[in-house]
């Protein structure tokens, strides 16, 4: 399922962690499990990764992440922008004793999309206890799985940063 590059980089970050004595917590929406899922495809990963949240609706994520109902009401920036992504990777890390949190909300596709909120828009945040959150857009091409293992490496290769 995950290429041999993900499962390498999955490996780095989990080695970073672990030099840092470090835990990971995921939040995911449109990648629904897969960056957790790639952590722990590496034997021996329980020792970092801490928990994932799959919160797909709006509802798990203000529930289970605290991001406020205000980022979805009517003139909110969306479930698929920067401000969610942050509050997601930082409710990751208020609601698990984890060190980083990071954080994927976008559209996978095929349907979904709008001229403003494209099919392939991804936003990932990763945030660390005492440090700023970081956030990225993303514009991916492909296909629903094209764009979701995208955003997997794209969430590693934060963590990795996050980590070092």
């Amino acid at each position: 399922m995950f290429t041999d590059q993900q499962l390498a980089l999955a490996e780095a970050v989990l080695d970073a962690c672990r030099q840092a004595g470090l835990r990971i917590a995921v939040a995911e929406s449109c990648t629904g499990g897969l960056v957790a899922g790639c952590l722990t495809a590496v034997a021996g990963s329980s020792d970092v990764v801490e928990r994932g949240f799959v919160t797909y609706t709006n509802e798990a994520k203000q529930e289970m992440l605290g991001v406020p109902a205000a980022l979805f009401a009517d003139g909110g920036p969306g479930a698929v922008s920067e401000e969610v992504a942050r509050f997601m990777a930082e409710g990751a890390l208020a609601n698990s004793p984890a060190d980083l949190g990071v954080a994927v909300t976008g559209v996978a596709g095929p349907t979904g999309g709008t001229a403003e909120k494209p099919i392939g828009l991804v936003h990932i945040a990763g945030a660390r206890k005492g440090a700023e959150t970081l956030s990225e857009q993303h514009q991916f091409d492909g296909d629903r799985d094209s764009v979701r293992m995208q955003s997997v490496t794209v969430a590693l290769a934060m963590v990795k940063r996050l980590a070092g």
